[in-house]
């Protein structure tokens, strides 16, 4: 695990693409880019002023994890390499900046991204919940009667979204919406693929006595036309994973994730969940960094200072 300090914005000498909530992209050529996962952390979808410790490492560093797995499973993706040897084998030229990247970049194949995010709930909860108790749907579709917050879903629901512009929330809409914005094929891959990958993911969590609630995954075409897993895998930020131990239906559950962050700010009265935001507490920032270091640990049965990255990239 780096010791080094926090990264609430990453500077490197290479052409920035984007700078999202978490992420910033970069151009290392006309194949391939670097995704850096800083320890920005937003909640109602407004970045806040601290970094989270360890934030991006956990986020690069479970998605790795994740992937080396579901690459056993036929899923193809778009890392190359994670391993910061392996990436600096590959380009030399990321050695000299490699204190502010390392264990929270990843080395991956450009794609041309499918402008619907994925989502797959196998609990109801969270704006699926909120929806279902004001009108009995989802995305404007019915679903049984009888559901309690929280109840599991069999089968899981593929429940896909537009991909909101920053600053706003995402949009549920129907499959056949994602059918008539991008053909009955394409539809019926990101289907059979999300709901694949969750399916693998909710069992896997399910043997570390880890619920996992929903998810979201994002794909995109490489030059050759093949469909790619690609951006942050199975994450806490990505996904809602819940401690078994404390499940229960009829109610929301506790989250694995920067629960503390959305705790705090939910008790305050004077913030409109608009920016700028308030400066988080020191206590809240260092709940926040152990409660992703926690879910890392259940999930991969190490802490993260003794986690090896996978050495992607040595055959590709």
């Amino acid at each position: 695990m780096s010791e080094s300090a926090p990264v609430l914005q990453s500077e490197l000498d290479l052409e920035l693409l984007h700078r999202g909530k978490v992420r910033d992209v970069y151009a290392i050529d006309d194949d391939t880019l670097l995704m850096v996962a800083s320890d920005r952390v937003s909640a109602f979808d407004v970045v806040l002023p601290q970094p989270i410790p360890h934030k991006g490492e956990v986020l690069t560093l479970v998605t790795a994890w994740w992937l080396e797995q579901l690459e056993q499973q036929g899923v193809a993706h778009h890392l190359l390499a994670v391993d910061p040897d392996v990436i600096t084998e590959r380009h030399p030229d990321l050695a000299a900046s490699r204190e502010i990247w390392q264990r929270r970049s990843m080395l991956v194949r450009r794609t041309q991204p499918v402008l619907v995010e994925c989502v797959v709930r196998g609990f109801i909860t969270g704006s699926a919940w909120k929806e279902y108790a004001r009108s009995g749907t989802l995305a404007g579709e019915p679903l049984p009667d009888g559901l309690q917050e929280s109840q599991r879903l069999d089968p899981p629901i593929f429940s896909p979204a537009t991909k909101a512009q920053e600053g706003e929330h995402d949009e549920n809409i129907t499959f056949s919406q994602v059918v008539e914005l991008l053909g009955q094929e394409l539809s019926g891959q990101l289907l059979q693929l999300s709901r694949q990958i969750y399916e693998y993911g909710r069992d896997v969590a399910g043997e570390r006595d880890i619920i996992l609630a929903d998810t979201k995954f994002e794909f995109g075409h490489a030059p050759d036309g093949q469909l790619l897993l690609i951006d942050e895998v199975l994450t806490p930020d990505s996904s809602r994973f819940w401690p078994k131990e404390t499940y229960e239906v009829g109610r929301g559950q506790p989250s694995l994730d920067k629960q503390p962050i959305r705790d705090w700010l939910d008790s305050l009265d004077d913030w409109d969940k608009t920016p700028p935001a308030p400066d988080l507490p020191q206590d809240v920032v260092d709940a926040a960094s152990e409660r992703y270091q926690d879910v890392f640990r259940r999930l991969t049965g190490v802490s993260l200072a003794e986690y090896t990255p996978p050495r992607f990239g040595i055959d590709r």
